[in-house]
């Protein structure tokens, strides 16, 4: 199979850790190209993930000049540049991943879709959660309408105390917010796609930085800087939708609670309801019994076999390249991510203002 040619822009926390290992195992793509601000970084995935031929690039605006072979850019940046950066590779002719949330603002991440129509060319974001096993098989429940008509959910990404303390993460100017943008986004996309629902009509949120200048924190990856901390670390929104249904909305990267759920949905249909937080279970009704049932959803039962399936992030490339080479559908579509970026928009803004916030 011809591999198809692309390049990637950021080679920091994201690649490294995500990308790059992904793209490596499903062995589909040859990287003509790494670009990053820190010669050193793009040096070093070259040298792990290319071939002695891969250039190296500090601008990515010469890389898209140059590199007219590749077809196909990455965009691992911080949130800040995805919409710039985004843009400019498909007016240069080149399809786009771009890792989550899609932009910091709607308007931009509104630029982008109406890029990849004028160009024609695939634009996808990084949500790799909806390729997970429970995430895959709830999703089927839903379009084949096991839960009924969803009205009501909660999109779960509450960490107790596992704030990053390495790259912008804290940084709002590059982030443009904390963990609401950056693993709130996550779930609130997991849940308007099981829904199927990306007409919102009002939000309401909250919020907060109430921990963020503690010390002795007992945080994951150890202390924070107080000083650099200028995001939330805590944000709530209410969200309903124009048919009446409603979502909750819950993220931190430091609360004092032991509720903790990342990436998770919890749905309330009138045929049944579903969660994820001990396995995926869905509860009902049947037979005038309540009941609840937990799909398996480890293969077993061969000696040999144990079970394990593609890494959500390696289906999530194989999904993006046969977009490209197949000319399949996307999951994750650019559209779909725009109500994402629009929703968690409303929330820091009705925070802000102390008022609900009204879409068109």
């Amino acid at each position: 199979m011809e591999k198809v040619k692309i390049g990637i822009i950021g080679c920091g926390g994201i690649a490294n850790g995500k990308h790059l290992p992904a793209i490596k195992r499903l062995g589909r793509a040859e990287i003509l190209a790494f670009c990053d601000l820190i010669k050193e970084r793009a040096d070093k995935a070259k040298e792990e993930y290319g071939t002695p031929e891969s250039r190296v690039y500090t601008d990515y605006t010469e890389l898209l000049a140059k590199e007219t072979e590749i077809e196909a850019i990455y965009v691992l940046t911080p949130n800040k540049s995805h919409s710039v950066i985004s843009i400019a590779a498909m007016k240069a002719g080149k399809h786009v991943m771009c890792e989550k949330p899609m932009a910091k603002s709607y308007e931009e991440a509104k630029k982008m879709v109406e890029t990849a129509r004028e160009t024609g060319k695939i634009l996808t974001i990084g949500y790799q959660n909806r390729y997970r096993e429970d995430s895959t098989y709830l999703k089927r429940a839903c379009e084949n309408g096991e839960m009924g008509d969803i009205y009501y959910a909660r999109a779960h990404a509450i960490r107790r105390r596992a704030v990053p303390t390495w790259g912008v993460f804290l940084n709002e100017e590059e982030q443009g917010g904390g963990p609401l943008i950056d693993i709130g986004t996550h779930a609130l996309d997991l849940t308007l796609w099981m829904m199927d629902n990306y007409e919102p009509m009002m939000a309401v949120g909250s919020v907060y930085k109430k921990l963020g200048d503690q010390t002795e924190t007992g945080n994951a990856w150890g202390d924070w800087d107080r000083e650099k901390f200028t995001v939330e670390d805590s944000a709530f929104g209410f969200v309903k939708m124009k048919n009446g249904a409603t979502i909750y909305l819950e993220s931190s990267w430091a609360l004092n609670t032991l509720d903790v759920d990342e990436a998770k949905t919890s749905l309330c249909g009138t045929l049944a309801g579903a969660d994820m937080k001990d396995g995926l279970r869905i509860n009902k009704v049947k037979y005038g019994k309540q009941m609840v049932e937990k799909p398996d959803l480890q293969a077993g039962g061969v000696a040999f076999y144990d079970g394990a399936s593609m890494r959500p992030e390696d289906i999530e490339q194989r999904t993006f390249m046969d977009a490209i080479t197949k000319g399949t559908e996307l999951v994750v579509k650019p559209e779909q991510a725009l109500v994402v970026t629009q929703i968690l928009e409303a929330i820091y803004k009705s925070a802000r203002e102390n008022a609900p916030v009204f879409f068109d």
